[in-house]
């Protein structure tokens, strides 16, 4: 059962793409507290303009998503894309030409 609830194929990773206005100093301000709620609720920035979460299951996704969502900006654009961990394990990350391996699952902290 325990192998069930940690499937590759169960767990699930959210990704935050976006491309905000800079351009002035509200805009600015309104980047910085869209990132600062993105990294409050458990984002990590994986490159510039893309946040990344691990969550353990479908239905604590679509809770971050739903977060997401409701943090909008009225400017710009986001997009928010939810993978399997075995699909986000198949991803091909390069430094330069050089192979690099995706991020560390986050390791899983049951409680009884």
């Amino acid at each position: 059962m325990l192998t069930e609830r940690l499937s590759a194929y169960r767990i699930m990773w959210v990704l935050v793409f976006f491309d905000l206005p800079t351009e002035t100093t509200k805009d600015r301000k309104i980047y910085a507290a869209f990132r600062k709620k993105l990294l409050n609720d458990g984002f990590a920035m994986f490159q510039f303009s893309i946040y990344v979460r691990h969550c353990p299951s479908r239905e604590n996704a679509e809770v971050h998503i739903k977060r997401v969502k409701s943090q909008l900006p009225e400017k710009g654009h986001v997009g928010i894309m939810s993978i399997t961990d075995k699909q986000f394990g198949m991803m091909e990350i390069y430094n330069g030409t050089e192979k690099q391996e995706p991020p560390d699952t986050p390791q899983q902290l049951e409680l009884f």
